[in-house]
This record gives C-alpha cells, structure tokens and sequence, in this order.
C-alpha cells in the first residue's frame, strides 16, 4: 500500500573470514539471524569485506536503503574468552597484517579531521549481564583493536553522528570449535551458542531503547 509505514529494521553486519582463515564466527551468527524478527522488528544481516574503506562503504550503502532502527556490527576476536561488547570507536588504522586487498595501513586517521573517538550507542553494561545471566561468557571491551572491526566501528558511529535515535555498536565475537582444533587450549564458543547470544544481544538492547544502561561497576583497573 503507497504510504504504508514499515516497521524500522534490525540491522546486523559480519565479516568475511580473514588472516588465512576459513571462517568467521561474526558472518555465519549474521546469516543465520537474517530474516529473524527480534522485538517485532525484522533482521537484515549484512556480510562485509574486511577491507579498510570498502567495509565502510559497504556499510554506509546499506544505512542509507534501510534507515534502521538498530545496527549491531559484529567481528572476529580470537583468543579472547567470550563474547565482549565494545565500548569505544578510535579514529585510527594500525594494522598488524594485511586486510584481504593486501592494504596494510600504519599509524593512519580512519577519517582525517573527524572526532578522536565515538562511544557506543548501546547499553553496554546491560548488554553484558544480560549474557552472564544466560551463563554466555561476556565482558565489556575498551579496546576494538586497530584493524578492520575497529575501522568499522569508527565508520559506523560517524556515519550515524546526526541520527541519534538510532542504537549502534561493535560486538566481538570469539572462535568457533572448528578454528582451535590447532590451538590447544584456545577458548571457543559453539555457533548455536554464539547464534543465540546475539539474539540476546539484540532484544536486549531494544528493552534498554531510550533507558540509558545498567547501573553496576564495570570498569578494570589494568
């Protein structure tokens, strides 16, 4: 019907496997997620290039077509032991090895004159215990890295800066089973598992629209 409102969507990013590897946990929890409804609100995932520039382009291509409500990038953090909801964007490249263009950039603006940082868009804080009362390992993060995820992050928040309205963030996710069978002793999660938290993520964050977040010490003194 010409006129008809449509309900603001969901919108849920991953990235494409990198460093030589065969998968990344952040593209298959996305794919499974798309078309889902959370909160009365339809899902639309998105998988990226882990390519510095061509991340964000892609990413902004999107925010224009759909006007979400609600965006949740997530990205790849091996070696850490559970899912960790980041808090901060910094406007810098430094990247460590190559992105899957073979760009490899130093000590670089992500976007030269922009703001230092951007902080999250969503409950953070909320979003964590949300997780550890469902026993997922989870933990705020103040660090997003300096590689593609960082680079999208910073994008994303830039991109949204005179949309306040909508909830944005960065979430980690760590290996899957099948990405440690050569690590021994390297933390994973189950994709089911992964799956499901961030189902929880995004519902958990649409009861906290507009509620600010959770009122409980969070910080770390290392």
């Amino acid at each position: 019907m010409a006129g008809a409102r449509t309900t603001p969507s969901i919108l849920l990013t991953g990235f494409e496997p990198f460093g030589g590897e065969r998968l990344n946990p952040s593209a298959l929890v996305a794919q499974a997620l798309h078309g889902q409804h959370i909160g009365g609100r339809p899902v639309t995932s998105l998988v990226l290039p882990c390519v510095f520039g061509d991340a964000i382009a892609a990413l902004e291509q999107e925010l224009a077509a759909q006007r979400p409500a609600l965006v949740l990038c997530l990205g790849q953090a091996g070696g850490r032991e559970g899912v960790t909801v980041e808090r901060i964007a910094v406007n810098r490249d430094d990247a460590r090895i190559p992105d899957n263009a073979g760009a490899q950039p130093l000590d670089r603006a992500v976007l030269p004159g922009a703001p230092a940082a951007y902080f999250s868009r969503l409950p953070v804080k909320a979003l964590v215990a949300a997780l550890q009362a469902k026993d997922v390992p989870a933990a705020e993060s103040l660090s997003a890295g300096s590689f593609v995820c960082n680079h999208l992050f910073y994008g994303l928040m830039h991109a949204l800066r005179r949309r306040r309205s909508v909830q944005a963030g960065f979430v980690h996710l760590p290996w899957l089973p099948e990405q440690v069978a050569e690590r021994p002793g390297a933390f994973a999660l189950p994709l089911d598992t992964q799956v499901r938290a961030v189902q929880h993520l995004l519902a958990t964050a649409l009861q906290w629209r507009g509620r600010g977040d959770l009122q409980r010490v969070g910080g770390a003194l290392d």
